[in-house]
């Protein structure tokens, strides 16, 4: 057994060197094929932060009567944010809060300040600000369940109706990146594994001769398909090798210029923080393609 696995290697090896050419043209389309699937995370990671970024700017606000008790209020936070798994953050504005965020966006305005001057007294309710994971559907529930609940009669109103136009629009845009992004890899896997399968079908056939003389000597299916299955897979792991360095490198240089574009994502810090995933995917892909591309063709394509 062991002088077998031996003398399979031994050929698969020789076989690669002696067609170090179609070794490299196959290891060049598995090199693309992975880079595009490892392109899929990074966007992967880019349309998530975006998502999460956009749904952290929407939030619906809930306003309770002027002289409402703060420990109320904050009674009613603990308990909305008990009563939904689809709440992210709740945010607890008292009047003093509102009052100088008002201030500070306005101060320069001298027709809002002198309007505020003659209200006299701070005209600003409290409130909790909540955001959820953006599905519309949850807000409208979540500003129902608030105005039904037992501390409803302490809220003064709740904007959802105002914003409804707002979240739907922006749960929209959310949801359809995700939806290109899962519809672009799809297409793109299948494109690069039919590319892959023609490069590793030609590699194959250009030993039909050695194939032939196996069979002639009485080899075993499996002696027959092992060297190929070898090869399939030290394309894969020198394929993994290399994207792995240039996803590394490329993110890199790259996170300066896309952290202009997108303050707070680090594409360093995906790549590094997620490394694992991409080990996986690379040789899991690289090694997965590789050997099965190989098994189907020499069964396939050369009657074995």
């Amino acid at each position: 057994m062991a002088n077998n696995l031996n003398r399979i290697i031994d050929f698969a090896v020789n076989d690669f060197k002696r067609n170090m050419g179609i070794s490299i043209a196959a290891i060049f389309v598995l090199v693309v094929t992975i880079m595009l699937v490892s392109g899929l995370v990074f966007f992967h990671g880019m349309s998530d932060y975006l998502s999460s970024q956009i749904q952290n700017k929407i939030d619906i606000t809930a306003y309770f009567k002027s002289g409402t008790l703060e420990s109320d209020i904050l009674s009613a936070k603990d308990e909305t944010m008990k009563s939904s798994s689809a709440v992210k953050k709740i945010e607890y504005i008292s009047q003093d809060q509102a009052l100088a965020t008002f201030n500070a966006k306005h101060g320069g305005n001298a027709v809002l300040s002198k309007a505020l001057q003659e209200v006299g007294d701070n005209p600003f309710l409290p409130s909790l600000n909540i955001t959820t994971n953006g599905d519309p559907a949850e807000y409208e529930k979540i500003s129902s369940d608030l105005q039904n609940a037992d501390f409803g009669k302490l809220i003064d109103s709740v904007d959802f109706l105002q914003k409804k136009d707002t979240i739907e629009k922006i749960y929209s845009i959310t949801t359809n990146i995700n939806t290109f992004g899962i519809v672009l890899g799809i297409i793109l896997i299948i494109v690069a594994i039919l590319v892959v399968f023609n490069t590793i079908k030609l590699a194959i056939e250009n030993s039909k001769e050695e194939i032939s003389t196996m069979r002639i000597v009485g080899a075993g299916d499996w002696f027959v398909r092992g060297p190929f299955i070898i090869q399939g897979i030290m394309y894969g792991i020198i394929s993994f090798l290399i994207c792995f360095a240039v996803c590394a490198t490329t993110a890199f240089f790259l996170a300066s210029k896309i952290s202009v574009i997108m303050p707070g994502f680090n594409i360093f810090s995906y790549f590094l923080t997620n490394w694992w995933i991409f080990v996986l995917i690379q040789l899991g892909f690289g090694i997965g393609v590789g050997v099965i591309s190989s098994f189907i063709v020499v069964k396939k394509y050369l009657n074995i």
